[in-house]
């Protein structure tokens, strides 16, 4: 026999309520009025509260039915928008049937950075997509928090580190593959500066990023064999540091050999950077300590293959940086 729905069983219980206050009222007129009418007017109340408690179930039924179907639509509905945004990130690795390697990347033009179309580009990220795709696997790009890295690692959340990232003072800390390219400090001055060589620079003003490589190699002279400045600017943008070279408010400007090039290249004449480095360090790609050994090695042949076949060359000089500068075995090795 079907089991009668919520709403089947309330109508039977007020049937059954409505019969025994039938009961109630016949009751009544058949005792003495004084005590027979208090019992039936308590007796109504009971039955009224009982009647209120019941509607109050009923109620509570329905809500938490709503809630049901509620909480119910919207687990299949996250569900389904989980599975999607799973089935999207591995699209690219499935399409190809490669086995996915996970890049972790910051942003840093030209090495590493997202386009406006959404896509990454730049130097690290041409190099990554041609070496592994060579070596049988499909690379993902992830945007990380820098500071996360070495975390990340360990937890197997990404395989590697390949985003400008240098590998001296870090020999030990991780299993590298390369170095594939050199990075540079440079100095840029006006093009109509007297300075040509570093050792013009004695007695000079210049200025530098904060928290910069080139700060610590100026200001407080670390892994540095420069001439004594006049005075050494610090200023906390790219753009405070560009204003003070276009005020004449210091004769020289140092830092990164790619955020210095973007401001000559859009100068149209008006700078030029020094063709001597302040400073030349290695780049690398960064596993976690004792895992992807073998793959560390391939990658560190193939990426040789690459600069031996002009291709690393073709993809630095795109991106506008002197390529007999930062590759290795260059002229300013």
């Amino acid at each position: 026999m079907k089991a009668p729905t919520d709403r089947s069983r309330s109508d039977c219980v007020h049937e059954q309520v409505a019969k025994r206050i039938a009961n109630v009222r016949f009751t009544a007129d058949k005792h003495s009025p004084a005590s027979s009418a208090q019992s039936t007017k308590r007796r109504v109340a009971e039955i009224n509260e009982e009647k209120e408690l019941d509607m109050r179930r009923k109620q509570k039924n329905n809500f938490c039915t709503r809630g049901k179907r509620i909480c119910i639509t919207a687990f299949f509905l996250t569900g389904s928008l989980m599975l999607g945004g799973c089935g999207g990130k591995k699209e690219d690795a499935a399409d190809s049937g490669l086995p996915e390697i996970v890049i972790g990347m910051d942003y840093f033009e030209p090495y590493s950075y997202q386009a406006s179309d959404g896509e990454y580009e730049g130097i690290d990220v041409e190099l990554a997509r041609e070496a592994f795709q060579r070596l049988g696997y499909q690379p993902r790009f992830e945007k990380i928090v820098w500071e996360d890295k070495d975390e990340l690692l360990a937890d197997g959340i990404i395989d590697c580190l390949w985003s400008s990232y240098s590998m001296n003072g870090r020999e030990e800390k991780y299993q590298w593959a390369g170095p594939y390219l050199y990075s540079r400090q440079m100095v840029v001055v006006k093009n109509e500066s007297e300075i040509r060589t570093l050792q013009d620079l004695s007695g000079k003003r210049i200025a530098v990023q904060a928290t910069t490589k080139a700060e610590d190699l100026f200001l407080h002279n670390i892994d540095s064999e420069l001439p004594q400045m006049e005075q050494v600017n610090c200023f906390s943008t790219t753009n405070e540091l560009y204003a003070a070279l276009r005020k004449n408010y210091v004769d020289a400007i140092a830092g990164h050999e790619a955020m210095l090039g973007s401001l000559v290249q859009s100068g149209e004449g008006a700078y030029r950077m020094l063709e001597e480095s302040v400073y030349q360090s290695e780049l690398g790609v960064a596993f976690e300590k004792g895992t992807h050994e073998a793959v560390a090695a391939d990658l560190t042949e193939t990426l040789k293959e690459m600069q031996d076949e002009g291709i690393t060359e073709e993809i630095v000089t795109k991106y506008g940086l002197d390529a007999d500068g930062i590759l290795l075995g260059g002229e300013s090795k």
